[in-house]
């Protein structure tokens, strides 16, 4: 198991009054899996994603990631997960005005202390089809590369786990759509577990597992309904097999 959470709670203090982010969360996430996490603003869904991203602590309760318990790690041990094994896309994007999209992602192996950087910088680019834009800085690029550059960004240093911060919020229809296969597809074909907190029920459903929490809690958690394909407006949907177009049954 990747992520198994147990009674996980998460309560902030401001003076005397004392506010419950997440109240007694059980979750377990396996390998390779692509989860969304959903709900209303303050329903405790960032909270839950700064735990997990090692980014935070909880109050109580206990965090394991891949067999390690977190609330153990001090902050140089946590540190080190969030630059080995974790990779972050925000919404935001949060590239550096001046350097190039090469430069923006060889820096992750600088804080790992990695070798060949360059070559893998421009691999992770590659990936993410921008082999083309590579020297390119973010006032040059559209905010869909720029996405693309912060997806190569958390690829880059071969993470297990990849948490993803609405990432399509500032993107218009076509290129969340555009996004959304991107993960798809690295997880599909590089087994990378993705987790999507976001607000928006199509991503969600393009994710095979969503997990909705209300007032820091876990309301639901089910399989995502996938027998559908979901298009986004805009976009083209693919064409179904020809036994499907025929009118047969699916094997």
């Amino acid at each position: 198991m990747m992520i198994r959470l147990r009674h996980l709670s998460k309560i902030y203090r401001s003076g005397d009054v004392f506010v419950p982010a997440l109240q007694n969360v059980d979750l377990d996430i396996d390998y390779g899996e692509f989860v969304a996490i959903v709900g209303a603003s303050g329903s405790g869904k960032s909270t839950l994603m700064n735990i997990i991203g090692c980014l935070d602590r909880p109050t109580r309760g206990v965090y394991e990631l891949e067999g390690h318990d977190v609330g153990r790690m001090n902050d140089i041990q946590r540190a080190k997960v969030r630059s080995r094994r974790i990779g972050f896309v925000f919404q935001s994007f949060n590239l550096l005005s001046r350097p190039s999209a090469l430069s923006q992602v060889e820096l992750p192996m600088i804080y790992a202390g990695m070798g060949d950087r360059r070559r893998r910088a421009a691999h992770a680019l590659a990936e993410v089809g921008l082999s083309d834009r590579m020297h390119h800085k973010p006032s040059q690029l559209s905010g869909g590369q720029q996405q693309r550059v912060a997806i190569a960004r958390a690829l880059v240093t071969d993470p297990a786990l990849i948490l993803a911060d609405e990432p399509t919020g500032a993107l218009d229809t076509k290129t969340t759509g555009d996004i959304v296969g991107l993960f798809e597809r690295l997880n599909r074909e590089h087994g990378i577990t993705v987790i999507f907190v976001t607000h928006e029920p199509e991503v969600a459903e393009h994710t095979r597992r969503t997990i909705t929490l209300r007032d820091g809690r876990i309301i639901s958690d089910v399989p995502t309904a996938r027998s559908t394909v979901v298009q986004f407006p805009g976009t083209v949907a693919p064409a179904a097999p020809a036994a499907q177009a025929a009118g047969e049954a699916p094997a």
